[in-house]
C-alpha cells in the first residue's frame, strides 16, 4: 500500500507508483494524501486532503485486503507525518519503504521546512528501507552529499537514527557515472552505471521507491530487490518517451513492450 500524493502529470506520485508496482508484479493498493495540479513543467497547485480521509482510506484497504509492504511519499506537513507514522504502527510489522520527498523535480517544495524533524523523529525509524536523494539527506544529517564519500557517511548516520537499510541515491551527485549506494547493517552494495543525458527524469524517486517496495512485498531479499527496481528503473529512463515541455516522465510500461 501506498500512502503519498497524487500527481495529475502522471509522471511521479501515486500515477508513478502504481504503475512501478504493477509491472514489477505486485498489486497496489493507496490512501492519498494529497492533490497536487502538475505536468512536466513544475507543481502548479498543492491541495493536502484531510487528516481523516487519509487515515480512512489506509484502514479500509489494512483492515480488508491487507499489505506486504508499505511505501511512503509526499507528506507535506508535520500532521501528515504523524499520521502516516500511526498508520505503519497500525499495519503492524508491514516494512515500510520511506522516500523522504522534500521538493519536486522542478524545483518546488513538497515538504514544509518544520516537517523535516517530524520525518527525521517519526518516519526514518519506521523504515525498513530510507531512499533519500543527496538534498534529502543533506537535510536529514546536516552531512553534504558531494561524493561517495559523502553519501556513504549520511548514509551511515541515517542507519544510526534507526533506518534498517538506507539506499542513498547519486543522481544529485556531480560526475559521469552514477552511484546509488545500499547501505545496512551488515555492510554495503554498490549500484553504479553511466549516467544518462536526459531531462526525462520526472517521478524517478517515486518509481524507485514503489519499485523496491514491490520486490519486498513478494519476498525478495533487500539486495534482490534494490537491484531489480533499480535496473528496471534505469530502462525506463532510457526508453523516456519524451513528453511534455520540461521533466519529463520515464517509460514505466516498457516490460511489457520488450
Amino acid at each position: 500500500m501506498i500512502l503519498a500524493g497524487s500527481d495529475s502529470g502522471g509522471g511521479a506520485g501515486i500515477q508513478a507508483d502504481i504503475k512501478a508496482v504493477t509491472m514489477l508484479g505486485g498489486f497496489a493498493a493507496t490512501a492519498i494524501t494529497a492533490i497536487t495540479i502538475q505536468n512536466t513543467l513544475g507543481v502548479h497547485g498543492v491541495y493536502p486532503l484531510p487528516l481523516d480521509v487519509i487515515e480512512a482510506q489506509a484502514k479500509a484497504v489494512l483492515d480488508d485486503i491487507g499489505a506486504d509492504a508499505l511505501k511512503t511519499g509526499m507528506l507535506g506537513s508535520v500532521e501528515v507525518v504523524e499520521a502516516v507514522a500511526g498508520l505503519i504502527d497500525y499495519a503492524g510489522a508491514v516494512p515500510t519503504v520511506v522516500d523522504p520527498v522534500m521538493i519536486a523535480k522542478g524545483g518546488s517544495p513538497l515538504l514544509e521546512d518544520r516537517a523535516v524533524e517530524a520525518v527525521r523523529r517519526l518516519m526514518v525509524p519506521r523504515a525498513a528501507l530510507l531512499t533519500p536523494n543527496a538534498p534529502e539527506a543533506e537535510a536529514l544529517t546536516g552531512i553534504a552529499v558531494a561524493d561517495l564519500d559523502g553519501q556513504r557517511r549520511a548514509g551511515e548516520a541515517l542507519l544510526a537514527m534507526g533506518a534498517r537499510a538506507v539506499l542513498m541515491k547519486g543522481g544529485h551527485v556531480p560526475g559521469e557515472t552514477v552511484i546509488d549506494l545500499l547501505l545496512t547493517r551488515d555492510g554495503e552494495t554498490v549500484l553504479e552505471s553511466e549516467r544518462i543525458d536526459t531531462r526525462h527524469t520526472h517521478g524517478t524517486g517515486c518509481t524507485l521507491a514503489s519499485a523496491c517496495a514491490a520486490g519486498i512485498a513478494k519476498g525478495l531479499p533487500l539486495q534482490t530487490a534494490t537491484a531489480e527496481a533499480w535496473a528496471y528503473v534505469a530502462e525506463a529512463i532510457r526508453r523516456a518517451p519524451g513528453l511534455g515541455q520540461g521533466h519529463g516522465p520515464l517509460d514505466h510500461g516498457w516490460p511489457v513492450r520488450g
